[in-house]
């Protein structure tokens, strides 16, 4: 085995390597991601798949001089290992730890942070803008996947590239498109042409003469650049992006890297929006990988060997449970359709687009398009269920408000990873939707406090004839699958866990079980709190909670989302708005910053949400205000 990798640090240092030595490097890459991802998890497959093309990237530009922004971030291991980090790259996703994305707080070669896709064209147009400005010449370099390059964000910045300097460079990374053998040697031919330097400057000084023909000089000048661009879109597929103003270099062997790096070579110094179309597989290099892709996207720790997983799911995920919950309901209503952004398997539904293929749609990576889309069905009788997770809803603020919510239509929006998600982090945490969500008209917002409860809170959903949100998070339920209940519970209703003469702590989601351990921890110290599981966010169950308020008892708010506008939030303006707002109300969730990742239990842990610390909390307030009122205290 080679031993190059030890003594790479920073991009500078691969630039004395030949390119027999960068290949057996790779080999090196690959084997430290692989080991380290089996123990830590993360994105594999397409961290395998990039990895000639992050050496070659690296070998040919000036890093951090010119700049490379990855798009999610899903494939920037390799750029980790090269950009000083190598030693520290087994701390992957663990606690305090590096980030599983790029983070600009964590290396000054992470120039833009990552973790939602299609981002990095936008990106790359500002800092471009930004570069010309200051009057600097660095290259700017976004590298994106075919399907990042399905969202809107950037298409639209794609549309934008008309109104910005050039020194920019696309790199669009293709691992699902098969080229057939002659087109793409064909393609490969004709790259190598126009983009040899001898060929631009004979092309720069042809033009240069021709255009000093006098009448008719422009003219001949614009039929060669037709001639060109007639050639390049009969045998190439980069037609549109010529339109969009990039000249178009592609497709090329991804893994080939003495190709890879001549054409970098060769495009480096051109002033034009470059975009170099590059075809990869992904999991290179790792059979279990490359014959399951999808499977190995996000693995957690897994056997090297054999590819299976160290810790199996024993029981039923929450994703796994809402997509057998729908499938039983579609199966007795054929109005049911479902709908993902790109997130079939992780958010449940490939059983649901087996058993269903006509009632199911993958609209790619375009969530506000999904939404829409959905309210588009809705308005012509159709009972649409977009699954999409938390923090990816973000995206499709607009068209809740305007396409669904504005028009009352009955979308059921299932709100996957809700709450904290642990490894993947703050571009993860699915802890703002309830913030944004509720002040929304027209809306009703749920939480079931368990995969049991989940099946009869999608029935709600489904049979309320306006806008619906169903939040559940991330993890097992605990549950093997047994028949549950599909009688939709009604709408604002609550459910009394346990009764206290002190207080109550009400709950939403997994919190309705820790807020239960809590009271007991309580109920050792002599205090007696009751747990309500609230099951609806909006609307609130007005008259048990101001039934509660009326009797004085102190109200404890517990959900795993931002304090600010959420869950307490709303229980603390129900309360005012009936003149209760003096009452004791000890609101606890997740605090106003954003949370690293590490293991979900430590992260509760951080933010005081385990039953200990919650106990600690409510005891100390509890005996705070009675101190307070016993010393004739009255709250402003």
């Amino acid at each position: 085995m080679s031993n190059y990798l030890k003594k790479i640090n920073s991009p500078a240092d691969l630039k004395r390597l030949s390119v027999a030595e960068l290949s057996l490097l790779a080999e090196e890459i690959r084997e430290e991601i692989i080991r380290v991802v089996s123990r830590t998890g993360g994105h594999l497959a397409s961290s395998l798949g990039v990895v000639e093309l992050t050496l070659a990237m690296y070998y040919v530009f000036d890093l951090p001089h010119d700049k490379v922004i990855w798009d999610v971030g899903h494939q920037a291991y390799a750029h980790k290992i090269l950009t000083g980090r190598r030693e520290g790259f087994s701390t992957l996703r663990q606690y305090g730890g590096l980030s599983g994305f790029p983070k600009i707080e964590e290396s000054p070669y992470d120039f833009f942070g990552t973790g939602h896709a299609s981002t990095s064209l936008s990106a790359m147009l500002g800092m471009a803008v930004a570069r010309d400005h200051e009057g600097r010449h660095e290259k700017i370099i976004a590298c994106i996947g075919d399907g990042s390059l399905t969202g809107g964000l950037a298409l639209e910045a794609l549309n934008q590239r008309a109104n910005v300097a050039g020194n920019i460079l696309v790199v669009l990374n293709a691992n699902e498109m098969a080229i057939s053998p002659s087109v793409g040697e064909l393609s490969h031919h004709l790259n190598r042409l126009i983009s040899a330097p001898a060929y631009n400057r004979l092309k720069h000084e042809i033009e240069l003469a021709i255009r000093k023909i006098p009448s008719i000089g422009l003219r001949m000048v614009d039929v060669t650049h037709r001639l060109e661009d007639a050639l390049k879109h009969l045998i190439t597929p980069g037609g549109i992006f010529e339109d969009f103003g990039y000249r178009y270099f592609g497709p090329v062997d991804g893994h080939n890297l003495g190709s890879l790096i001549k054409i970098f070579n060769n495009i480096k110094n051109m002033d034009d929006p470059i975009l170099l179309h590059v075809l990869t597989k992904k999991g290179k290099g790792y059979p279990p990988a490359e014959k399951n892709p999808e499977g190995f996207h996000g693995p957690g720790a897994f056997d090297i060997k054999t590819g299976e997983a160290l810790s199996p799911k024993k029981t039923l995920s929450y994703s796994q449970v809402f997509g057998k919950a729908l499938i039983s309901l579609a199966e007795k209503n054929r109005k049911i359709v479902a709908v993902t952004a790109a997130m079939a398997s992780g958010t449940g539904l490939v059983p649901f687009a087996k058993r269903f293929p006509n009632r199911f749609f993958d609209v790619g990576i375009a969530e506000g398009h999904a939404l829409t889309f959905s309210a588009g069905m809705a308005a012509l009788g159709l009972k649409p269920v977009a699954a999409i997770y938390s923090t990816f809803l973000q995206r499709g603020f607009d068209q809740i408000v305007h396409d669904i919510c504005l028009q009352n239509l009955p979308v059921v929006m299932a709100v996957d990873r809700a709450g904290l998600v642990g490894e993947d982090g703050p571009t993860h945490h699915g802890v703002f939707d309830i913030g944004f969500l509720r002040i929304i008209p027209n809306i009703i917002i749920m939480q079931p406090k368990d995969g049991r409860e989940l099946p009869a809170l999608l029935a709600t959903a489904l049979s309320h004839p306006g806008p619906s949100v169903l939040r559940y998070p991330r993890g097992e339920t605990g549950l093997h699958w047994v028949k549950p209940s599909f009688s939709p519970i009604p709408v604002g209703r609550a459910e009394i866990i346990r009764k206290g003469s002190n207080g109550v702590i009400w709950a939403i989601g997994e919190m309705v079980g820790t807020a239960a351990q809590a009271a007991e921890l309580l109920q050792a110290r002599g205090l007696d709190f009751g747990v309500v599981n609230a099951r609806f966010i909006k609307p609130l169950d007005h008259e048990l909670l101001l039934e509660a308020g009326r009797q004085g008892k102190m109200i404890v708010t517990l959900a795993e989302h931002a304090l600010s506008g959420g869950f307490g939030t709303a229980i603390w303006e129900c309360l005012d708005e009936a003149g209760l707002g003096g009452l004791q109300i000890l609101r606890l969730g997740i605090p106003d910053q954003f949370i690293q990742h590490g293991p979900i239990p430590r992260l509760r842990q951080d933010c005081g949400l385990t039953p200990e610390i919650i106990a600690k909390q409510v005891e100390e307030r509890f005996i705070l205000e009675k101190s307070e009122d016993a010393a004739g205290f009255t709250p402003g």
